[in-house]
């Protein structure tokens, strides 16, 4: 048990916890939209409004995935940035982690998340840090400006902003097959290009 933490503070974080993971899979199984919170208390042991006190609506438990998955790809970002790479190698990388996510939430709900995440009707969570993922690759396309990778004028923070709209329309709107993997990688060549020093 944390510091000052009373053993009612721990109940209630393992009640949430619980909680947290009987809704995530339930949205693997059904979607949230059509996510039963008659069956995610029933697999979580707790009565009906205990979901509710926890999280106002569906929409929360996957904003709160959102966030568990940014501050995990920030941490693998900080770890792949340990020794020098090139933008087309941290693009790649960034790729690549966020289709592990795929595979870890599952396509239905990570589309969900995708939208939601650009949705103006998104919950904000009490505890939300500045996005790190997207700070961080603001940071490695201003590096990446100075090294002439990219041309001067190109700004840092647009280019990051269009790199990953683009990618998460591509993410959306293709089916996970082969062929998206290879639309993918092509997408990163492409925006790497329009951004090449002229």
């Amino acid at each position: 048990m944390a510091t000052g933490m009373t053993t009612r503070d721990a109940q209630r974080l393992a009640t949430r916890e619980r909680l947290f993971d009987a809704a995530i899979s339930e949205f693997k199984a059904s979607g949230v939209a059509e996510a039963d919170v008659g069956a995610i208390v029933e697999a979580a042991g707790v009565a009906h409004g205990t979901f509710f006190f926890h999280f106002p609506t569906k929409a929360h438990v996957v904003a709160e995935l959102g966030q568990r998955e940014e501050l995990r790809m920030a941490g693998e970002l900080e770890r792949f940035l340990s020794s020098p790479r090139d933008l087309r190698s941290l693009l790649a990388e960034f790729l690549r982690m966020v289709r592990s996510m795929e595979r870890r939430v599952g396509t239905v709900l990570f589309r969900e998340l995708l939208a939601l995440y650009f949705s103006p009707t998104r919950p904000e969570l009490r505890v939300w840090p500045d996005h790190p993922v997207i700070a961080r690759l603001i940071v490695e396309f201003d590096h990446a400006r100075d090294r002439g990778e990219l041309d001067a004028e190109a700004d840092p923070v647009n280019s990051a902003m269009f790199f990953l709209l683009g990618l998460f329309a591509l993410l959306i709107t293709h089916e996970r097959n082969v062929a998206r993997a290879g639309v993918l990688e092509q997408y990163v060549t492409t925006a790497l290009r329009g951004l090449e020093p002229r």
